[in-house]
Formats: C-alpha cells, sequence, structure tokens
C-alpha cells in the first residue's frame, strides 16, 4: 500500500516521522514523506521518498524561538502548503499527518482514504493535565485542563479556517463549522498515534480507544555515518562532557548567553560540547575544555557519552535525553519546551526548567551541579533509559497502522 506521512516542522519534528517510515517499509508499505524542501537530503539518505511542501520554514522556525506569533506566520503560508500537500498526496492510499499538517485529514476526506493523526505531543483533549502549550506551570486538574485544549484548539482553528473552508470548497467538500473539527474526528474514530513513551507519560484514562501511546519512533543513524575525529579525541581526552544545545532555537543575545554558558562551565570545572547552530559561537573565543560542534551530530551516537544534557526541552531532544540515560536541565524557549522541561523534572531525571529569559549564571551552576552530584537523579534517568530502550515504538505504531489499513 503507498502511504504518505505529511511531516512539517524542524528537523526534530521530521526525524521520528523517517523512523515511523522505516518501520513501513519494512513491511512492505511504499512510503512518501512530505515535508520542507531543506530536509530532501536528509529524508532521502534513509532510502524515503521525499516530496517538498510549503514554503521556506525559517521565518517560522524564528518566530517559534523568539516565542512570537508563529501562528500567523506559518497562516500566512498556508495557500501554498495546501496545495503542495494535495499534489503529492495525488494516488496514495493512506495519509498520516503531523500536528502542524493540517491539510492531512481533509485530502483523506476527499479522496475517501484512511488518515491516521500521528503526533509528538499529547494534543488529545485530557483532563489529566495541560495542553502542551499551555504557558504556565500551575495545574488546576480536571475541566480547567480540559478547557486549555478547548482554547488552543479555537486559537489555532480560528487563524486559518477562512483559508481552509475555502480550499474545501474549491475541492467540493462542505465547510468545517466554527466550532472547528474536534467532534467530527471523535465521531469518526479517526486513530491518533502519540510517538513518546507510555513511561514518560502514561495514557489518560479519559483517552479514547482509538488514541494510543506507542512509545518514542526513534531515528538510528546511518550506519555508514562516521564521528569527526577531532569530536572523538575531544571526547576520549578527559571526563565526559556536557552537551549544549538548543536545536533549531536560536538567541537574540547570543553572544551574552554564551559567555555565561562558559563562565559556568568553569566555574564548575566542567569539560563541554557546544552546538554551533545555536548563533554567535564563530565569534567566540572557547577554553580548551570546550569544544565547538560545527555540524549535526547524531544524539543517538552523541548523548550515551555525556555526563548531561543542556538543552531547550523539545520533544526530539529531550525523547534522545532520556533514552540515553543522563540527566537533563531544560532551558525553554517557548511553545512545548516548558511542558517537556517540567515534564523532565517531575520524572526526576533532570532539575526544574529555566526559562530562558529567567537564565542567571547563579542558577545554571546550581543545575550542572544538581546533575553531576545527585546521585539519585542519576540513577532514576538510567532506570528510565532501559525501561524506553526495552519499547518497541515504530513497531507498535505500525501494528496499530495495519490493524486498520487490514480491517
Amino acid at each position: 500500500m503507498r502511504i504518505t506521512i505529511l511531516a512539517i516542522g524542524s528537523r526534530g519534528d521530521v526525524q521520528p516521522y523517517i523512523a515511523l517510515g522505516l518501520g513501513l517499509q519494512a513491511a512492505g508499505h511504499q512510503v512518501q514523506l512530505a515535508s520542507y524542501a531543506r530536509f530532501a537530503e536528509f529524508v532521502g539518505s534513509y532510502g524515503i521518498e521525499f516530496a517538498a511542501v510549503g514554503a521556506n520554514p525559517q521565518e517560522y522556525i524564528q518566530a517559534l524561538a523568539k516565542n512570537v506569533d508563529y501562528w500567523r506566520i506559518f497562516s500566512d503560508n498556508l495557500e501554498q502548503l495546501l496545495e503542495d500537500c494535495w499534489n503529492c498526496c495525488q494516488g496514495t492510499q493512506a495519509i498520516m499527518y503531523s500536528q502542524v499538517a493540517l491539510p492531512g485529514y481533509h485530502i483523506a476526506e476527499k479522496l475517501n482514504i484512511p488518515c491516521f493523526a500521528a503526533f509528538t505531543n499529547p494534543l488529545t483533549r485530557t483532563r489529566a493535565f495541560p495542553h502542551p502549550l499551555y504557558t504556565s506551570s500551575a495545574n488546576f486538574g480536571g475541566t480547567y485542563n480540559w478547557l486549555t485544549y478547548v482554547v488552543h484548539e479555537q486559537l489555532r482553528w480560528q487563524s486559518v479556517r477562512q483559508k481552509i473552508n475555502r480550499w474545501r470548497q474549491d475541492l467540493g467538500l462542505s465547510p468545517v463549522p466554527f466550532a472547528g473539527l474536534y467532534s467530527r474526528l471523535q465521531q469518526q474514530q479517526i486513530p491518533i498515534l502519540h510517538c513518546f513513551s507510555p513511561t514518560v507519560i502514561p495514557k489518560p484514562k479519559d483517552w479514547s480507544d482509538w488514541a494510543y501511546v506507542t512509545g518514542y519512533w526513534f531515528l538510528e543513524h546511518l550506519p555508514e555515518w562516521k564521528p569527526p575525529t577531532d569530536l572523538v579525541n575531544f571526547i576520549n581526552s578527559g571526563m565526559p562532557p556536557i552537551y549544549i544545545g538548543f536545536g533549531s532555537m536560536s538567541e537574540r543575545n547570543s553572544e551574552t548567553v554564551i559567555n555565561l554558558v562558559l563562565d559556568s562551565l568553569v566555574q564548575t570545572k566542567q569539560r563541554g560540547i557546544l552546538f554551533s547552530h545555536w548563533g554567535g559561537l564563530q565569534n567566540v573565543d572557547l577554553p580548551d575544555n570546550v569544544f565547538l560542534m560545527t555540524s549535526s551530530v547524531p544524539h543517538d551516537w552523541l548523548f550515551p557519552l555525556c555526563r548531561a544534557v543542556v538543552h531547550h526541552g523539545g520533544a526530539g531532544t529531550t525523547a534522545a535525553a532520556l533514552r540515553a540515560g543522563v540527566p537533563s536541565v531544560v532551558i525553554p524557549f517557548g511553545v512545548d519546551q516548558p511542558f517537556w522541561g517540567q515534564r523532565v523534572a517531575d520524572l526526576g531525571v533532570g532539575t526544574l526548567p529555566i526559562r530562558q529569559q529567567e537564565l542567571t549564571q547563579d542558577k545554571l551552576i546550581a543545575a550542572i551541579h544538581d546533575v553531576i552530584d545527585n546521585k539519585i537523579m542519576i540513577d532514576r534517568a538510567r532506570v528510565l533509559s532501559d525501561r524506553i530502550c526495552a519499547e518497541d515504538g515504530v513497531k507498535r505504531a505500525v501494528e496499530i497502522i495495519q490493524s486498520y489499513l487490514h480491517a
């Protein structure tokens, strides 16, 4: 069967869907993954057919980093995304769509083919905890938590409703009601696959039978990939380093924060690896105990070699750190990152998250001391890693998908 996966977002957002695509291919399906053109080489290197959709995502990703009105920017480029997704889905027999890949459901409706929602975040309504984009760390429980989902769904839906409904009209489909898709998706029992570990977030009791927590969809680095010799030599030359990187996020006052990070490593007498994508690192004079990583290195190789990981709390980076069995210091910039940072702390495998705008040298020094000296935290991280590694999220997801396709 030909299956199209619509995966829109940053590299970390796309990566789990490559792993799922490989699992589906191994089960005998023909898989196409559609995303931004910048990921064509990345996806193609794993032998998965690629289709480019949407405009250049850089402005959208920068808006995510600055926690500004990223959804408005996304909406501004929605028409091209709708058209591209429609074109690439012609001839497909099933569609999987990520949390930002809005066209997926509508295209499946028009083509009268099965579709599956596939989310890296717990976006299904629940009373157990607030929506992952909820900006407060407070949890007032029950109805309040449920309403945070309703509010976020409506904010997102109303920003794109007119464009989506005009496009649906062009396709010969009736408009989606003002209230949005939630009731329709529930009535139709559209399967929702959540690709995180049930050990990290157990399935809430109020989720429906067709909402699944499969386990993580980890993508292994390619067997032919070789780590940079200078990085290997640095890692082997002393105590395990602390990794510091922030994925696709960027820092407006990068030089100030970089100097804060370097001073904190000196004060705590730790070695560090800094990922250059953070911005501003090329102009900083780094001491010998710090390695500048100038290109992306697979987390599944690097993180187990580190003493701890300081990161932004993106879903993918958080998953990689949990799998590696090393403690985290999460410095969230926005969107879902505070949610994952708090979850890491609640599990006892990292410090309380330090929001980027509240970061000080004293706070970072205290957090670094905690992750390297707290034996209970270190042990919990290893135990959680063992549980996560015992799961096979891709295998479970493929089983669920095939059970629907064969029904």
